[in-house]
């Protein structure tokens, strides 16, 4: 059985559209597999740490060399990539806040995109020097935006910081298997085009890797 890990970073609660994409998941995920394991992971209503001096230097220190402090400082860190390493199936709600990702989603990727755990540099390489230590997995990325026009080709494509930056920093981590939903705009009609996107999606993840009950 698949392990399932929910991230929300939306400040909003039962109004947010992010939320309600992630629900959908687990409902429709819940309703084709028996005992599901399901785990959540809440940014958008908790105090992330933001990476501080004392983070860096511990972060860059052998492990066999750390400080009981280095190790306290790291904890948090520690704990969130233990769980996206344990996921087979990660899925990150995020609004977008001023055409990016909410500033807990950014704390917590700081958090997690760290050398030697989550990625190698390999310094031969020019070009692509970053490899990801996370493989196997397939990222959902449930996205909300309030005005329309972001997709590829449209209008406002040019002012999505939050697609492309989502894609690249789990990219460099090793999870190339993504998936993207996204409402644009506050319609209905919209929302509910998305919604039954994302069903769909999750059923040809399941035929695709042949994942059933």
């Amino acid at each position: 059985m698949k392990k399932v890990l929910v991230i929300n970073s939306s400040a909003r609660g039962p109004g947010s559209r992010s939320r309600k994409l992630t629900e959908i998941f687990v409902e429709h995920w819940n309703g084709i597999h028996i005992n599901p394991l399901i785990s959540f992971r809440e940014l958008g209503n908790t105090d992330v740490p933001h990476v501080s001096e004392s983070w860096i230097a511990a972060a860059f220190k052998p492990e066999a060399a750390r400080s009981e402090q280095d190790i306290e400082v790291l904890k948090i860190s520690d704990a969130y990539i233990s769980e996206l390493r344990e996921a087979d199936v990660i899925v990150i709600g995020a609004p977008m806040y001023n055409w990016s990702v909410p500033s807990a989603l950014k704390a917590y990727i700081d958090q997690v995109l760290r050398v030697n755990k989550t990625f190698e540099i390999n310094r031969a390489n020019v070009r692509h020097p970053y490899v990801g230590m996370l493989k196997n997995k397939t990222l959902f990325l449930l996205l909300s935006r309030g005005d329309e026009g972001y997709e590829k080709g449209e209008y406002n494509e040019h002012m999505d910081f939050q697609t492309n930056y989502l894609k690249t920093v789990f990219g460099v981590m090793g999870i190339s298997n993504v998936h993207v939903v996204a409402i644009n705009g506050r319609s209905s009609d919209f929302a509910e085009a998305a919604h039954q996107n994302l069903r769909a999606l999750i059923e040809q993840e399941l035929v695709l890797t042949k994942t059933y009950r």
